[in-house]
């Protein structure tokens, strides 16, 4: 039974829940009243099944705002919208029962209030039985490998060229690891029932939206990142098309979106060779990293630390017995960032394990492992956790291994001024390092090794040399380019690639990373009111960038 006190809190809910539609309802309208489409003009294509159920989460937005500024210029935009369309989608899919159906009406209702007074083309559900069949008796390995050639006179891929086979088995698997919360997937009955219910709904995806373009010529496709497995389903039929396609994901700073014509979550970024920071720039950024160094920063409306507690006395005393201090930053395995960073090693428990050989083998230096604060994310909570590779692993018994756990707020940042070099991963906190003048290992492909800002062994066996050498080294030297790159690379990140919208978007006091619409009028979401509009139009309809001409 539900109490009169919840009761109440859901009656609330929903009705916020309304005015923030009612907003969206109310300023699509004034779009559409001032939209004049080009029948010369090309259409633009959205697609973002993955970005919300229900409410305006922070990319459902980036890309409403997105397609009501591309209205106003006159570019004629069509929203392709899942309408039952799949038998289970990510975000859809309950994580307890996998039988249970998506909240599909729901999630409908929601896409009403979003394309009130838009184009849209919809698509529902219908299952192949041949491919059902198909998949049937498949294991894991099988499914994770599979692809599909759909049957003859299905109309699928350009006309002059035999269609590719569908891989569906590696379209899905982002998504697979993102719901269950793990890299390592198990080979059981439940696990193979979701991956067939993926496959299926990929599969429909791909056959809904291969017909929709045999009758639509579009001249872009716009995308939530690009790895869940409907949006990347869509951007694989594109790009076999040579349709340009678009991806968009949250940028650094709050309320910035970042797009790219490659995959968002790997953020593709080229920063001139000839880019220095001046005085102005170089102040600016220093400011930022003073308020992250405190711990006052969020991530997609999402802040990870109430508070950061610096190295108390008993930690130092510990310390202070050792020759040297090694910090070992993790990730979240199933973050969809990891598919990018994966080159080096399988996973990143793989290169825990050859970590855990490094600090059995020198017993005079401290490491500490420290998990990502998302691990523990209410919601999101990793199921293949780095505290559960520690028990495994007994590696608490290590008289020379500390591991702070994702919800405890020790300040990384000191535990890094005090270090003889940091091991990571991928985590932006190598970046931070470098910048700091720390020595960086770094074993996954990040963003930032894009430049040379870290020391990114091409091997295991070579990672495992350089951990050697940096141990046994009096001093290690560290090229000035890597700090001077580090710079370069986070401003490039915080002014020229996040692209603020935070003229249009506010908290709406309901869920971390679900915002609201400002009041503000249509012509505001011109080029010529808003330096980040104008970047991102030039971006869709010139090949431009996607870089703001001036950060400051």
């Amino acid at each position: 039974m539900i109490s009169i006190t919840n009761a109440g809190e859901i009656v609330h809910e929903r009705l916020k829940r309304r005015e923030v539609n009612l907003e969206v309802k109310r300023l699509a309208s004034q779009v559409n009243a001032l939209a004049r489409p080009d029948p010369n003009t090309k259409p633009v294509v959205f697609f973002n099944a993955s970005t919300r159920l229900v409410g305006l989460s922070l990319n459902s937005a980036f890309a409403l705002l997105t397609a009501w500024a591309l209205r106003l210029q006159k570019v004629p935009v069509i929203q392709f919208v899942c309408h039952s369309g799949m038998s289970r989608c990510v975000l859809g899919t309950d994580r307890n029962d996998f039988s249970k159906p998506p909240p599909c009406q729901t999630c409908i209702v929601q896409s009403r209030w979003l394309y009130s007074n838009a184009q849209v083309i919809s698509f529902s559900y219908l299952e192949e039985a041949p491919l059902m069949n198909l998949l049937q008796d498949l294991s894991l390995d099988r499914l994770m490998e599979f692809e599909y050639q759909p049957p003859a006179g299905v109309a699928k891929g350009s006309k002059k060229t035999p269609p590719l086979p569908l891989p569906l088995g590696a379209l899905v698997l982002p998504s697979i690891r993102w719901v269950l919360r793990r890299h390592n997937l198990q080979d059981d009955a439940s696990t193979r029932y979701l991956y067939r219910e993926y496959i299926l709904s990929a599969n429909r995806v791909a056959h809904e939206f291969s017909t929709f373009l045999n009758n639509t010529d579009p001249q872009a496709v716009i995308l939530f990142n690009g790895q869940f497995f409907p949006e990347a389903t869509v951007r694989w039929e594109s790009m076999q098309r040579g349709i340009r396609t678009i991806t968009h994901e949250v940028g650094l700073q709050p309320y910035s979106v970042f797009f790219t014509t490659g995959e968002a979550t790997a953020y593709p970024l080229h920063v001139p060779d000839d880019f220095e920071l001046s005085e102005t720039q170089g102040t600016r950024l220093d400011a930022y990293l003073s308020q992250r160094f405190q711990g006052q920063f969020s991530m997609a409306g999402v802040r990870f630390w109430s508070e950061m507690k610096g190295l108390d006395e008993t930690f130092l005393l510990r310390a202070s017995h050792f020759k040297q201090i090694v910090p070992v930053f993790t990730n979240v395995i199933f973050d969809t960032s990891q598919p990018h960073s994966n080159v080096v090693f399988s996973h990143m428990f793989a290169w825990l394990d050859l970590v855990l050989e490094i600090i059995r083998d020198h017993p005079e230096t401290l490491f500490v492992i420290r998990a990502h604060p998302d691990e523990s994310r209410p919601g999101k909570t990793s199921q293949e956790s780095v505290s559960q590779w520690i028990a495994q692993n007994h590696a608490d018994s290590l008289s020379n291994l500390i591991f702070v756990d994702s919800d405890q707020s020790l300040s990384s940042y000191e535990l890094i001024h005090r270090s003889k070099f940091v091991m990571v991963y991928n985590s932006t906190i190598g970046l931070e390092a470098s910048i700091m003048g720390i020595a960086v290992l770094c074993a996954g492909r990040a963003r930032f090794t894009q430049l040379p800002t870290v020391f990114f062994p091409a091997t295991p066996q070579e990672y495992r040399r350089h951990a050697e050498a940096f141990l046994a080294a009096t001093e290690i030297s560290v090229p000035p380019e890597f700090k001077r790159n580090a710079r370069r690379f986070l401003y490039y990140q915080l002014y020229r690639s996040s692209l603020p919208l935070g003229d249009f978007l506010m908290e709406d006091g309901i869920w971390p990373g679900f915002v609201r619409l400002k009041k503000f009028h249509p012509p505001s979401l011109s080029p010529s009111s808003s330096p980040a509009i104008k970047t991102i139009l030039n971006g869709i309809l010139e090949n431009g960038d996607f870089l703001l001409d001036s950060d400051l």
